[in-house]
């Protein structure tokens, strides 16, 4: 009994912490499934042209002998929620979701 009464303490508690900004490591696109690692044109068959693309910037290798091309994708707004794809060197590197204002 003292168990049931300290559950709903621990959820909202978990919950306090949560910020307008989420992180994932899968997506769903329709019935297909995205995640970290998948390469830019698996994702693209799978969600559709983004509403958006940005060039970040670049990112150099550990013994900085090339470097790679950082980009971000953007979905939405679907159900008011923005999905923001980062890209390092052709690879699904983060996944993250905002609400729109």
């Amino acid at each position: 009994m003292r168990m049931t009464a300290l559950l709903p303490l621990v959820l909202v508690g978990g919950l306090a912490g949560v910020s307008h900004q989420a992180q994932a490591d899968t997506l769903r696109c329709g019935s297909q499934l995205i995640s970290a690692g998948d390469r830019e044109f698996e994702v693209q068959q799978k969600c559709g042209e983004p509403a958006a693309r940005n060039m970040v910037g670049y990112l150099r290798s550990p013994d900085r002998r090339e470097e790679v091309a950082i980009e971000e994708w953007i979905y939405g707004p679907s159900n008011g929620m923005y999905q923001y794809l980062r890209f390092e060197g052709g690879r699904l590197t983060q996944i993250s979701s905002k609400r729109g204002n």
